[in-house]
């Protein structure tokens, strides 16, 4: 069943190495954590491995958390040597954000592939939509809102992040955006967010799919494949580091711009894919 030839398992081996790079780049650039790029490379890794279809997208996602787990660790720290992520913002919404991963977790396990491509191209078009085309002007409030409302919004942002398999700093940097904060500060804070995010969403998917460990492929723990994790995590969480530089060398406009036309290309990928 788990049998590939060689020159097959060659070419995916760059192709994951190319992905890992790509990821850590963007996740330094944009405060994510790289889950939309990270999902369709494993899909393909996975569907030639002979995993069961009715399993393989929740093993991409689980397998996404734990790659993303180092690369968003390595660009919160980045981010924070240079001063500007927002750790009272992070307090706030990290006890919060673990209990919306969980339910989303929990859903994942059952729910079908395109209810988190219908999910992710929702959101997603409205970040981009927002960060393109937004004025300064729209904005909730000019100070983040109260206890509760921060509450209410670390268990949403979580459980989004659960959903689409992405560590929630795209969301995170919208809703920062919107009570008026910095791109720059807002994209740092991001990358913090994704870092209790993603543990959490390891947690999470190894918990949901051990009752289906028959259907998984060797050395998988629940919906975590440590293969996945092996050749990925390590050359992303390296050039998350490249992408933080990148971003600080860009004007807000420029940043703004970027992130926008990178959050069209990925929603047009997976509208596609619902066609």
């Amino acid at each position: 069943m788990f049998g590939v030839p060689p020159g097959e398992l060659a070419t995916l081996a760059v192709l994951i190495s190319c992905g890992g790079v790509i990821t850590g780049v963007l996740a330094g650039l944009f405060g994510i954590g790289g889950g939309a790029i990270i999902v369709p490379v494993l899909y393909e890794l996975f569907r030639l491995l002979g995993v069961p279809e009715d399993v393989r997208f929740q093993l991409c996602l689980g397998t996404a958390f734990a790659i993303i787990v180092p690369t968003t660790l390595r660009s919160y720290l980045s981010h924070r040597a240079r001063g500007a992520t927002l750790d009272e913002v992070l307090w706030q919404w990290a006890p919060p954000s673990i209990a919306g991963v969980a339910i989303g977790s929990w859903i994942a396990a059952f729910a079908p592939a395109i209810v988190f491509k219908i999910v992710f191209v929702l959101f997603v078009n409205g970040l981009a939509f927002k960060i393109v085309f937004g004025r300064d002007s729209w904005q909730l409030g000019k100070e983040l809102p109260g206890r509760v409302a921060m509450i209410a919004y670390g268990v949403f942002l979580g459980l989004i992040a659960a959903l689409v398999g992405v560590a929630g700093g795209s969301l995170c940097t919208m809703v920062l955006t919107l009570y008026g904060k910095p791109i720059h500060n807002a994209v740092a804070t991001g990358a913090g967010f994704g870092v209790p995010v993603t543990i959490a969403g390891v947690i999470g998917y190894m918990l949901a799919g051990w009752p289906h460990q028959a259907e998984l492929p060797p050395l998988s723990i629940g919906f975590v494949s440590l293969i996945g994790f092996a050749l990925m995590a390590p050359i992303s969480a390296f050039f998350a580091g490249y992408g933080v530089r990148l971003a600080h060398h860009l004007s807000k406009r420029a940043l703004e711009l970027s992130f926008g036309a990178f959050l069209l290309v990925v929603s047009i990928r997976f509208i596609v894919s619902l066609l």
